[in-house]
C-alpha cells in the first residue's frame, strides 16, 4: 500500500464532503517551525473571548505553551484570580486546541469559560506551541527522549504549579481526555499534585490498554513498530511526516487493518461528528510526540501493565529505577477521598469498555459520593471532544461534579 498518510487525510476529508486544500502542506510546515497564529488568535479571540498567552519552563528545560480564558463572551469584568481554575490537558497526538474543535456552543473551553470557570489550556512538550528548549532543538534526537514518565514528572507539576500560583494558591479542577488521563492518574498513585488539585474529570480514562480495539495501535504494538524505527534512528513521531508515513506503510499490511477507514480503524466507531469540527482537527492536528512515547503504550498494550518506561535491558533499568524491571504505578494507591469524574464510551477503541472497567475494579474502594461514573454506549474516543451532542451528554453533568467542589 504505497500511499502516504497525507493522502490518507485527503481521503477522510472528500468522505466527509469537504474540500481537500492545501491545508496540511501548511500545517506541516507550522509544526516544524512553531511559527502561525496562536491558539488565542485562532481559536478563541475570533468567537470574542480574552485570551491570554503564558509559558512555563520545565525542570528538565522544556518550554511550554499554556493559554489562559479568564472570562466567557459576556465578559463579566470579575477578577479572574476570585474565580475557580480549571486546567484542561489534550491527549496523545493533540494539543490544546482539542478543547476548542467545534463552535463556542459545543466544545468544553468555550462552555467552562462562559460558566464562569477561569480556564487554562495545556500544551505538552513537542507539540505545535510548545516546541522551545532552553537548549536542545527538535531537529536533535535528544529533544526527544522521552515517553508519558516524564509528562508525568515534568510538565503537569510545572503546569499545575504555575496555575496554582497565577491563581493566588486557589486549588484546581483538572480535567483529561486520553493520554491526559493517564497522566493525572499516575500522578494522583503517587500522591503528587493532590494537594494543589480539588477534582480531576477524566474523559476516555485510560490506565490499562491491554483490551484495546483499536486495530491500527494493536498491529503496531505487536509488530513493535516503534521500537524497529526507534532503533533505525527515528527519535520523533510525526503522523504527518516521515516517521507517520513509514509506521503507516508497515502498519496497513498488517492483518484486520483497514487504513481506508483510518479514524474508525484508530477511535472507535466515532456517532456524533460533523464535518465542521472534522475540519478544524484536520487544519491543526495531529501533532508530534516522540517516539519512545509511542513505545512506552505499545509496551501497556502487550504487557497489560502500567509501569514505568522499560529499558529492555538490565543495566538501563538499573541506571534508572535501581531495580531489574520498572516500578509499576499502583492505581489503587488514589486516595479514596479524592473527587474523580470519568466518563467512557462503548464504541471507544482506544480507551476500551474492558480496560475502564479494569481501572474501576482498582478505585472499588473510592468513596462513593466522590466517584461519578458515566458510560455512553454509543460513543467512541472522538465523541468526547468534538460530538455535537457532547454538552448535554458529557459535559453538563461535568460541570455539575465541579460545582459539587
Amino acid at each position: 500500500m504505497a500511499y502516504s498518510l497525507t493522502f490518507m487525510f485527503r481521503l477522510i476529508l472528500l468522505s466527509l464532503g469537504l474540500t481537500a486544500n492545501n491545508s496540511l502542506n501548511l500545517k506541516e510546515d507550522q509544526t516544524s517551525t512553531g511559527h502561525g497564529d496562536g491558539i488565542c488568535k485562532s481559536r478563541l479571540e475570533i468567537y470574542g473571548y480574552e485570551c491570554q498567552e503564558h509559558h512555563v519552563t520545565t525542570e528538565d528545560g522544556y518550554i511550554l505553551s499554556i493559554q489562559r480564558v479568564p472570562n466567557g463572551r459576556s465578559g463579566t469584568g470579575k477578577d479572574a484570580t476570585t474565580k475557580v481554575p480549571v486546567l484542561l490537558q489534550h491527549g496523545v497526538l493533540m494539543d490544546g486546541i482539542t478543547w476548542l474543535l467545534s463552535s463556542p456552543d459545543k466544545s468544553l473551553g468555550y462552555i467552562l469559560a462562559d460558566s464562569g470557570y477561569d480556564v487554562w489550556i495545556a500544551n505538552s512538550r513537542g507539540t505545535k506551541y510548545s516546541l522551545r528548549h532552553m537548549f536542545l532543538s527538535p531537529s536533535n534526537s535528544a529533544y526527544w527522549e522521552w515517553s508519558w514518565d516524564q509528562l508525568v514528572a515534568y510538565d503537569l507539576p510545572a503546569v499545575v504549579e504555575y496555575v496554582y500560583n497565577q491563581t493566588r494558591n486557589q486549588k484546581i479542577h483538572y480535567i483529561g481526555h486520553s493520554l491526559g488521563t493517564l497522566m493525572a492518574l499516575a500522578s494522583f498513585c503517587e500522591h503528587r499534585l493532590l494537594d494543589m488539585i480539588r477534582s480531576a474529570a477524566l474523559l476516555c480514562p485510560i490506565a490499562f490498554l491491554d483490551q484495546i480495539t483499536s486495530s491500527i495501535a494493536r498491529a503496531s504494538a505487536n509488530a513493535f513498530v516503534g521500537e524497529v524505527s526507534y532503533w533505525l534512528g527515528l527519535h520523533e513521531f510525526n503522523i504527518i511526516g516521515r516517521s507517520g508515513d513509514e509506521l503507516l506503510l508497515q502498519v496497513c499490511n498488517q492483518p484486520g487493518v483497514n487504513c481506508y477507514d483510518l479514524i474508525t480503524s484508530f477511535t472507535g466507531r466515532n456517532c456524533c461528528l460533523n464535518s465542521s469540527s472534522v475540519r478544524v482537527f484536520l487544519d491543526h492536528e495531529p501533532q508530534p510526540t516522540a517516539m519512545k512515547n509511542m513505545i512506552h503504550m505499545a509496551q501497556m498494550i502487550r504487557r497489560g501493565t502500567i509501569a514505568k518506561y522499560d529499558y529492555d535491558s538490565y543495566e538501563e533499568n538499573m541506571k534508572h529505577y535501581g531495580q531489574a524491571h520498572p516500578p509499576a504505578y499502583n492505581m489503587s494507591n488514589i486516595p479514596n477521598n479524592f473527587p474523580l469524574f470519568l466518563s467512557y464510551g462503548g464504541r471507544d477503541a482506544l480507551s476500551d469498555s474492558n480496560d475502564v472497567r479494569h481501572l474501576l475494579k482498582m478505585l472499588k474502594c473510592h468513596h462513593k459520593t466522590k466517584l461519578k461514573v458515566r458510560f455512553l454506549q454509543n460513543y467512541a474516543h472522538g465523541d468526547f471532544v468534538m460530538a455535537v451532542n457532547a454538552k448535554q451528554l458529557v459535559y453538563d453533568p461535568l460541570i455539575s461534579f465541579l460545582n459539587l467542589f
